[in-house]
This record gives C-alpha cells, structure tokens and sequence, in this order.
C-alpha cells in the first residue's frame, strides 16, 4: 500500500477515535447532569452502563479537559487527515483557520435554538396561565404554576424571582420585565403589562393574556411561513457551497488525483486560492440575502 494511502487510513482512524472520545464526553456530561439532578446513585446507574466500571483519575482528567472543547474543533483532525493524504500543509493552516469560523457559526446556532426555546415557554406560560386563570385560580397562584410548567425552558435565575414575586406579594411585573430580557422572551414585557393593568385597574387579566397570546401566535406563524419559503434558497446555497466538494470526490473517482493538482502544482494553487475566495465571498453573499429575507 503506498504511504500516502497508509497515512490517510491513519488519519481516518484516528477521527474515528477522536469521535468515539467524544461520544465517551457527551456521555460523561449526562452524567454528571443526572448526579446533580438526583444524586450520586442514579448517576452510577448511568454510568456502569457504557463505562462498564469506575475511571481512574488520569482517564477522568482527560474527560474533563476534553469536556471543555467545543465541536469545532473537530475540524482539526479532518484537516490532519486531508493533510496527510495530500501531503501538504496548507489543509492544517485551512483547519486551524475554520475553528474560529465554526465556532461561531455554532454560537449562532445555539443563540438561535435558546432564542426559539424562550419564545416557545412564553407562549407555554401565557397557555398555562390562562388556563388556571379561567379554570378559578388566584393571579398568584396561577402564574406560580404556569412558570414551574415552563421554567426548564427558560434559562437564567429570572423564573424563581418571578416565582418568589407572586407568592410572596412582590412586584410580579418588575421580576417579568427582567426575565423578559433574555433573548427571545420579549413577550413577557405583555404579560407584565396585563398584570400592571389587571392589578391597578381591575381590568381582566384572563382577556388580556388571551389577546397577548393570540398575538404572539400569530407572530410565531409568520416567521414560521418566512422560513417555510426560505428552506428553498437555503437549500441552493447548501448545494452550491458543496460542488467543488462534489467535482473533487468525481475527479478522485476518475482515477486523476486532484488534491495533488491543487496543493503541488503552481496552476493548481493558484485556482485553489481563487476558487476558494470565490466560494467564501458567494457563500457570504447568499447568506446576507436570505438573512435581509429573514429580518425583512
């Protein structure tokens, strides 16, 4: 086997490890959750089933070292892997560039999936709510209820001092009004608002929250059409993101060796430097165009 070909499978293998280190983390991680949720039995049943005995100390500092690690950094051994097959150094420096660059594509993501996750709890509690409201429960109690129904999804110290607030007659609106400043629960400035007016005017709180949610309803819907009818343009920028991809993975099935041609020949670079400025810049431009649909 050529030592190109042998280093590659090397490389291969050693994602594969990396990989399976990972997993071992992620498992690692739900266990310490479960220890800190119920206690230390529940996580030794957790963990005697997929490390089949206790870590020594060596094992267990390196799971926590690598606990700390982000995914992105999965992009480093890829890289080892292309840099070796292609006997050239520049896969590294392309790795250790796109670290950063994923990190906060992932960053993006997650402040995303909170954003979406808190808007979803304010529409829960503002269900909740109404419900215990019209079904003869107090202000305070229901509101108690309709924030432990919710509390798991909405991240921060923010839904206890909403909690002690109502049980404990303090300014309920004030504690909704901080919790509303995490991203994405901006609806809770409308809750907060009913309960000023409910509590000064005598106004029904129940009608009140029945509009704000139907509004917030409706609001959800319309971004959810929007993103309906832009999964098309994104898929387009997927695939056109992946075409060089596509005509390297042909070329190598052709039997030529394309990484060869762009990491060891001066033509070869010289489209590769191109090319690559070409795909970044329409990449990003695409983006910012259905990013401008998504904010329009």
């Amino acid at each position: 086997m050529p030592m190109p070909m042998t280093l590659s499978y090397a490389a291969l293998c050693a994602v594969l490890v990396l990989l399976e280190v990972w997993a071992q983390v992620d498992r690692s991680r739900a266990t310490r959750r479960a220890e800190l949720l119920f206690g230390a039995g529940i996580a030794g049943i957790a963990g005697s089933g997929s490390s089949g005995g206790k870590a020594g100390p060596a094992a267990r500092v390196v799971r926590e070292r690598l606990a700390g690690l982000g995914k992105e950094w999965l992009c480093l051994p890829v890289a080892l892997a292309l840099a070796l097959w292609g006997e050239s150094v520049l896969p590294l420096v392309a790795g250790a560039v796109a670290v950063p660059l994923v990190r906060r594509r992932l960053r993006a993501a997650a402040h995303r999936r909170a954003v979406e996750r808190h808007a979803g709890a304010v529409r829960g509690l503002c269900d909740v709510l109404v419900g215990e409201l019209r079904a003869g429960a107090q202000p305070a109690e229901a509101l108690t209820t309709a924030v432990r129904a919710v509390g798991r999804d909405l991240s921060g110290p923010e839904p206890a001092l909403v909690v002690a607030a109502a049980r404990f007659g303090g300014d309920v609106p004030e504690a909704l009004r901080k919790a509303a400043r995490r991203p994405g629960a901006e609806g809770l400035v409308g809750v907060a608002a009913c309960w000023r007016v409910a509590v000064d005017g005598g106004a029904g709180l129940a009608a009140g929250l029945d509009r704000l949610r139907a509004a917030l309803r409706a609001q959800q819907d319309q971004r959810e059409s929007l993103r309906a009818q832009l999964a098309g343009a994104w898929s387009t920028v997927v695939v056109l993101a992946l075409l060089p991809v596509a005509g390297l993975v042909m070329g190598w099935a052709m039997g030529a060796d394309p990484l060869n041609v762009l990491l060891h020949t001066p033509a070869g670079l010289g489209c590769l430097v191109v090319g690559g400025l070409l795909e970044a810049m329409g990449f990003w431009w695409a983006g910012r165009i259905v990013r401008g649909g998504v904010a329009s």
